[in-house]
């Protein structure tokens, strides 16, 4: 999703992981309605099936930057042993080795923003939603982020619905709709192989 400040970008991601409810329409989510499910159905779904990565990344302060990444799948009742070596590989991928135990104020912008991807993700949903992924991130980084990103999507069919302003995700993107004063603008399908967004 693309457009300028203000276009609904946000708004929409929201809307499709069941944060805000639509005025109208309708919303399905892994074959579900979201727009018609109850606050409880909500949660499950989020918990199980949606990754969110917001741009105030939402990480808890009290919590290592290990333990905000694996607390999904503590809620879902993983164990122990299998959250940390999921994390940790994730962390290896993002370039985030060593800083497991990390509080998010000892942590750059740049690295807690990683941290938000890595607790999106390590649960493998069927959708991750992404609020500007990669604002805060160098190139190298963000490049980084976006393989491992692509290869969710390859390898597990993990779909990522972004919300951005960087050339680097929207020219990577299957599919780009841009919107203007919340309405879509233009909706292109790019035809790529390595596309993994």
């Amino acid at each position: 999703l693309a457009g300028p400040s203000g276009s609904g970008k946000t708004t929409l991601l929201n809307v499709i992981g069941g944060l805000t409810r639509p005025t109208r329409g309708r919303v399905w989510v892994a074959g579900q309605e979201v727009s018609e499910m109850s606050n409880q159905d909500l949660a499950q779904l989020r918990l199980e099936q949606v990754g969110f990565v917001f741009q105030a990344y939402n990480l808890l302060p009290v919590l290592t930057a290990m333990e905000n990444a694996e607390f999904t799948l503590l809620l879902r009742g993983v164990p122990t042993h299998e959250r940390h070596e999921r994390v940790r590989v994730l962390f290896d991928q993002m370039g985030l080795e060593g800083l497991e135990d990390r509080f998010p104020g000892k942590l750059s912008g740049g690295q807690q923003q990683r941290v938000a991807v890595a607790r999106a993700v390590v649960g493998e949903p069927a959708l991750v939603l992404a609020d500007e992924p990669t604002a805060n991130l160098d190139s190298v980084a963000s490049a980084a982020l976006l393989d491992v990103m692509e290869r969710l999507n390859r390898e597990h069919g993990t779909t990522f619905v972004f919300s951005t302003h960087d050339p680097r995700v929207m020219e990577r993107a299957r599919r780009l709709i841009t919107l203007v004063d919340g309405e879509i603008s233009t909706d292109v399908r790019q035809n790529h192989e390595t596309a993994g967004a």
